[in-house]
């Protein structure tokens, strides 16, 4: 199977450089006109897997599976699987960070062979870089994809990542340190999350790999104004709210994809 950076190359190059989010916070069900419950929840994704199976990458935010308990995982499980079946990379949004073998164990659930192992995963840096080792020996061995958190749009983290490590950023430090990575396994796998309304990017020139850009549309992000970010070679658009609030209907919730994603070709290529 071809590397993560390959895969994403590809996709994005046939099916347009946009993330689709999935979302499914309860304010959502009900304004689909569903039960806020794990079957009101799997009704969503159903409706989400065919509005969105010709899209290049589909991420669903793990946080409102995880509040169904296991009901809300198996739904999860079966959302991964419809999507990759339809051709679509899966990026899990689990933001998971930890130590030793708990951070393996979380590289085994997100970056191994399990059922809810995706295309990639999010990763929260945290705890240190190198606490994410555990993580990336398995997605860089599964051919899997890892983004790290890198400079986040909401203000609570402004204080933290604009903070100084040497004469770097922690932000910029973050970026560097999954450059390095990306140098160590020539294969481009370790990505960054970058906002798209983060007023100062951290250098993503020497990145090596991807840039998810969340933000986009409902949070105030526009794709005309994150081209050239950081100097990033390969950046995706994350967006969510701005095409869910389209639905229930699939054919309109594929229609606002679709209109992001021309506009994020028009400018990203």
């Amino acid at each position: 199977m071809p590397g993560f950076a390959a895969r994403l190359a590809a996709a994005t190059a046939a099916r347009g450089p946009l993330c689709v989010g999935i979302d499914p916070h309860p304010e959502l069900l009900a304004a689909w006109d569903l039960p806020v419950s794990a079957d009101g929840l799997a009704r969503f994704c159903e409706r989400c897997v065919a509005a969105f199976g010709g899209f290049a990458v589909v991420k669903p935010q793990v946080a409102f599976f995880e509040a169904y308990g296991a009901a809300g995982f198996a739904v999860l499980e079966r959302t991964i699987a419809a999507l990759r079946e339809a051709g679509v990379l899966v990026l899990a949004d689990a933001k998971r960070g930890d130590i030793g073998s708990t951070m393996a164990a979380y590289g085994a659930a997100w970056a191994g062979d399990g059922p809810l192992a995706a295309d990639a995963v999010t990763a929260s840096p945290y705890l240190g870089f190198g606490s994410l080792a555990p993580l990336l020996e398995v997605a860089a061995a599964r051919q899997r994809g890892v983004f790290v958190l890198a400079a986040t749009s909401n203000p609570e983290g402004r204080t933290l990542q604009q903070g100084t490590v040497g004469t770097a950023t922690v932000a910029q430090h973050i970026v560097d340190e999954a450059a390095a990575a990306n140098r160590a396994a020539a294969g481009g796998y370790v990505g960054v999350v970058v906002g798209a309304t983060v007023a100062e990017p951290p250098d993503l020139r020497s990145l090596g790999g991807p840039v998810l850009v969340p933000g986009v549309g409902a949070q105030g992000g526009r794709i005309e104004d994150v081209v050239g970010l950081g100097g990033a070679s390969q950046l995706l658009p994350a967006v969510s709210r701005e095409v869910l609030r389209a639905g229930p209907g699939t054919a309109a919730l594929r229609a606002a994809g679709e209109r992001l994603r021309d506009t994020a070709a028009a400018h990203l290529g």
